[in-house]
């Protein structure tokens, strides 16, 4: 008889135990689903409902994640874009710190892909991240399957790297924007979008204009600076404000392009 009492009694508490915990979950789900509701309030005034479910559908890839893709994922992920891959092999390093939004003391050494995504992550919990930490190359680009993706964008250094991107979106049909030249520079006002036939002054973009010609590929979308560089030295100088002001351009242009039609402020 008292066996079965404590029985009965460590069943009982089990349950009690069980119960309390999905309560627990079901309430803190609660609250991240009003926390997100709020997080995109401001946003929602702009875009309107339908814009925040179109973004909150999107599909992005992201190539770099340096001083310029820091400023461009993280934009992307306050302005309620549902899913992020991002593509980087290197890790923090000291000299990150004075442009990278991801470079902290307590970060150097870790893999760039994975101190970025825990950070988006805690920026907006809903957020889909993948951390690919990996180089691009001619010969693996197909791997990244670009054709699952509603907006490709690169902002590698690399010259073969640029070229396998776009090459690829271009064979996909994916929507691309690249990253031009932002080292050696002071002034972030002279950004612009551009087509790359359109492009100036830039001699990262004057390079990719002729090797993009020389493939049969027109009209990619870029950004670039018409600033001449008042230095030249290797590897380039640069300042916090002047890749972050291109990443935040290539961020706005992303979107920009994604709403389409899809803006309509409630």
């Amino acid at each position: 008889m008292l066996t079965a009492l404590r029985e009965r009694s460590a069943k009982h508490g089990a349950n009690k135990s069980k119960a309390f915990v999905e309560n627990r979950r079901l309430a803190l789900s609660a609250r991240k689903e009003e926390a997100m509701i709020t997080q995109f309030a401001r946003t929602e005034k702009i875009i309107g409902s339908q814009g925040i479910k179109h973004l909150q559908s999107a599909r992005v890839i992201l190539f770099g994640l340096g001083g310029v893709g820091s400023y461009v994922s993280e934009a992307l992920v306050r302005s309620g874009i549902g899913h992020m891959t991002l593509v980087d092999k290197d890790v923090v390093d000291e000299t990150n710190l004075n442009r990278q939004l991801i470079a902290l003391h307590t970060t150097i050494g870790e893999e760039k892909v994975a101190v970025a995504a825990a950070r988006y992550r805690e920026i907006n919990p809903a957020v889909d991240v993948q951390a690919l930490s990996a180089c691009v190359l001619p010969e693996n680009i197909q791997t990244f399957g670009l054709e699952n993706y509603d907006y490709a964008i690169d902002a590698v250094d690399m010259v073969t790297a640029k070229l396998a991107i776009i090459e690829e979106c271009h064979r996909k049909g994916t929507p691309v924007i690249s990253c031009m030249g932002t080292g050696n520079k002071m002034d972030p006002s002279r950004f612009e979008v551009a087509m790359i036939e359109k492009t100036s002054v830039c001699p990262l973009a004057k390079v990719m204009r002729r090797e993009l010609k020389l493939r049969g590929i027109k009209k990619v979308k870029v950004v670039y600076s018409r600033e001449e560089p008042s230095i030249k030295v290797t590897p380039p100088g640069s300042m916090s404000f002047v890749p972050g002001a291109a990443g935040l351009l290539i961020a706005a242009t992303v979107v920009k392009d994604l709403l389409g039609s899809n803006v309509s402020p409630n």
